[in-house]
């Protein structure tokens, strides 16, 4: 049972990551006026930054939660 907990647990936070470095690249996009040009976000390099910022944190979590070990 706890197998399959880890194997479910692995894809729920590999999701998690690709969502989190689909919506980093649609942030510096918007940042850097080349995508989605409506709305607050738009132009704006703080975007830019923080998309930058996600985008890097959900790679780091798709490896993390790939590679980390399994206790059974």
């Amino acid at each position: 049972m706890i197998n399959i907990f880890n194997v479910v647990m692995r894809i729920v936070s590999s999701v998690i990551g690709l969502v989190m470095t689909a919506m980093g690249t649609i942030w510096i996009l918007q940042g850097q006026n080349l995508a989605f040009r409506r709305g607050f976000m738009v132009g704006d390099y703080h975007w830019t930054i923080y998309g930058a910022i996600l985008a890097v944190l959900g790679v780091a979590q798709v490896i993390w939660s790939n590679t980390r070990q399994i206790k059974a």
